[in-house]
């Protein structure tokens, strides 16, 4: 965030320049190679102005995400996309079961009912067959592909990407993910209007996207520790719209920020209940299938690791 000609340590005051060299350093020996204390390298890699940043040495390539989500993030405009809105939220539970929560609608219409009344995931897709026909028929028309439509995504144990992307309907009377169904900034990008859907993305295990077409909700899930996850929620907006006058924080925020609570009050809970004596794990839902898919290629990757 911002910029700078330099990195100074805050310590001794060593000085790197842009590109981690280490160019000031007071009073070292003369002997000392200077070139050998330079700042540390990690793997960076865009993603539609989205830096994603791994820190294995041998880090999983983005290529293929990158060729297959190219097509339906363009409409967004995410490179030019600027920050409206950032919350942390601590939650006292492992980050898997968060991120499980998170994947899975199934418990959405008893535990979100802001959420379920705009959304057609708090039900079977089955059930909103219509709504996603009609939702398609309007895609090309407000500048969304028909790819940008389908549903798709990678498990493969062989890179190791991980990413997943699908659109869905809202109710009827549903522009966006707001109170009253209305919109709540201008729209993203090269989005001209509105098609009645919302789309869903991942890319990596830890960090999803809710993107409407007038703002995009991130959320990451840093484990903290064992019990201990860092949920953070950012909101995007249009480069253009300004605070005040082309978006209301508290309009903007309002869904995620009621949802995120309740969230965090039941996986705190779910988190207790694991913790029991008496837990057994149960069987999985019609409507859990992403938590399936995300399970099997967690263990994959583990066992692919040797762990």
């Amino acid at each position: 965030e911002g910029s700078t000609r330099s990195f100074v340590c805050p310590y001794h005051g060593w000085t790197y320049d842009l590109e981690g060299k280490l160019r000031a350093a007071r009073y070292l020996p003369e002997n000392v190679d200077r070139s050998a204390y330079g700042l540390k390298r990690i793997h960076v890699q865009l993603v539609h102005g989205m830096i994603f940043i791994n820190f294995s040495d041998n880090p999983s390539s983005l290529s293929t995400l990158q060729s297959d989500l190219d097509e339906c993030l363009k409409p967004y405009g995410f490179e030019r996309a600027k920050v409206a809105h950032r919350e942390h939220y601590p939650i006292n539970a492992n980050w898997k079961l968060m991120v499980e929560n998170y994947i899975e609608c199934y418990h959405c219409a008893p535990a979100h009912r802001e959420y379920s009344r705009s959304h057609s995931r708090q039900a079977p897709e089955a059930k909103a067959a219509g709504l996603k026909a009609a939702m398609i028929a309007r895609a090309e028309a407000v500048g969304l592909s028909r790819k940008s439509i389908d549903c798709f995504g990678s498990s493969s144990s062989q890179s190791g990407e991980q990413y997943f992307y699908d659109r869905y309907p809202l109710y009827p009377g549903y522009k966006t993910g707001s109170e009253d169904g209305g919109p709540v900034a201008p729209l993203m990008g090269e989005i001209k209007d509105y098609d009645g859907g919302a789309a869903d993305f991942q890319v990596g295990p830890v960090t999803y996207f809710l993107a409407y077409p007038d703002h995009t909700v991130v959320y990451r899930f840093l484990p903290q520790d064992i019990q201990e996850t860092d949920c953070e929620v950012v909101w995007l907006v249009n480069e253009n719209a300004e605070e005040g006058k082309d978006y209301d924080i508290d309009r903007l925020t309002w869904l995620w920020r009621v949802t995120t609570e309740a969230d965090k009050a039941i996986v705190d809970r779910n988190q207790q209940g694991v913790n029991s004596r008496y837990y057994e794990p149960g069987p999985y839902s019609q409507m859990e299938r992403f938590v399936i898919q995300y399970v099997e290629w967690y263990l994959n990757r583990l066992r692919s690791e040797g762990a």
